[in-house]
This record gives C-alpha cells, sequence and structure tokens, in this order.
C-alpha cells in the first residue's frame, strides 16, 4: 500500500537528494529492516532533519521514540546546548536508543522518558520548536492538544503516518478528509488521523501541509 502512495523511485530519488545516513543509522535501518520496526525510514529522517535547521531548533520533543531514529536525525541538527526529549513505554527501546545516541556522540543532547509521553509533557514547560508526534495513531488529537501551548511560534509539530501505515486505510482517510462517506466502518486509528488533521488544518495560530514521503507527514507551522 505504500508504495502505491509513495513511489519507491520517488522515496529513492528523495533519499539521494536529502541529508545523508552516517553509519549511525545505517545500523539502526538495518535493524529495523530485520525486525520489521516500523522506523519513518532516512528520506522522512532527512526532512526531520532538514526542518531542525530551518527552524533554528533548540529543543525538539517526541511522542514516541521507539529505539531512537527520529531522534537521532534531529539531535543532528541541533545545537551543542540543544535538547531533544524521547519518550517510549518500552524500557528496552529506550535502553537501545541510549546506546544508539551515545555511539553517536549525541547523548549529551538526549533526556531520556520512560513512559507515556502525554503524561511525561506535562512535566516540561516548553517551549519547544519542534514536535514529533508518533504515538498511537487514535491519540495523536490528544497529543497536539498536550503540547499545543508549548510550541514555540515559527516551531513545527510534525506528524508522521499522515497518510498511511498499517493501521491506517488510507482510502477511508482521504475519503475523511475530502469530505465524503468512507465505506465500511472506519477503524479508530484511521479516524484518530483523521480528527488529528482536522484538528491542526482549523487551527488559526497554524498552518499544514503534507509530505508525501514514507508513511506521509504532517508539517503544521505555529504562525502565530
Amino acid at each position: 500500500m505504500t508504495e502505491e502512495i509513495v513511489p519507491e523511485s520517488s522515496a529513492a530519488f528523495a533519499r539521494a537528494v536529502g541529508p545523508q545516513p552516517d553509519e549511525i543509522i545505517d545500523e539502526m535501518d538495518q535493524q529495523a529492516d530485520a525486525e520489521g520496526f516500523p522506523t519513518v525510514g532516512p528520506e522522512v529522517g532527512g526532512w526531520l532533519q532538514f526542518l531542525a535547521r530551518m527552524v533554528d531548533a533548540q529543543r525538539v520533543f517526541e511522542f514516541g521514540s521507539g529505539f531512537g531514529y527520529s531522534a537521532y536525525w534531529f539531535a543532528r541538527a541541533l545545537p551543542d546546548d540543544g535538547e531533544v526529549v524521547l519518550t517510549e513505554v518500552d524500557e528496552d527501546e529506550l535502553d537501545q536508543a541510549r546506546e544508539y545516541m551515545a555511539r553517536g556522540g549525541v547523548d549529551d543532547l538526549a533526556s531520556y522518558e520512560l513512559g507515556d509521553a502525554v503524561d511525561t509533557v506535562d512535566a516540561y514547560a516548553g517551549p519547544f520548536d519542534v514536535v514529533l508526534i508518533d504515538n498511537e495513531k487514535h491519540r495523536y488529537r490528544e497529543a497536539f492538544e498536550a503540547v499545543r501551548e508549548k510550541v514555540a511560534p515559527g516551531g513545527v509539530v510534525i506528524a508522521d503516518n499522515a497518510m498511511t501505515a498499517g493501521i491506517v486505510d488510507f482510502d477511508a482517510l482521504r475519503a475523511l478528509v475530502e469530505g465524503g462517506d468512507p465505506e465500511g466502518d472506519v477503524d479508530e486509528n484511521t479516524r484518530g488521523v483523521y480528527e488529528y488533521l482536522e484538528r491542526v488544518d482549523s487551527d488559526p495560530e497554524f498552518e499544514t501541509g503534507i509530505v508525501p514521503l514514507g508513511e506521509g507527514i504532517a508539517v503544521s507551522h505555529r504562525t502565530a
């Protein structure tokens, strides 16, 4: 399904033109392939790094970090006094993230939080220049509401799986976004992504666009 939405030729072209991975990212990609672990992939990772540089990011907060793939891309764009907050409910994955970040020389930029990201963000005052939403799809809107006031003016909120995923039905999502009536029942994950997109698109202080790479990322720029 993903290759039908974003052709592999387009993804390969984006990987060739965008920021290039290093040996740590290559190793993480190999782990993801071997385990079938869902990361954003190098073409989207490059965009995450690029967007962080564009807004001169100092602080990044992630809703869902896995073993640190996206956090590592972000960290490569941060200044020496920057911070990326990783959140993860799986302790083993968070330990792997620590190892990768340390081996890549960016561990001093990372804060590691074990537990629910929506609960964790309450303990942080902000502001955050970049926020990545990549937790449970049916909780995307909840994540946005929890962090909205902590996003710096000029900052961005990025949501992964904005078009598709193994648990997101693109045809149903497209029908909802276009105001149509999707066939059959819409599962909570697909509806969760739709409700998130509807929420950020209607927010007068954010401007949202879709980058059709990977499984689609929604980029919402805080304009006020």
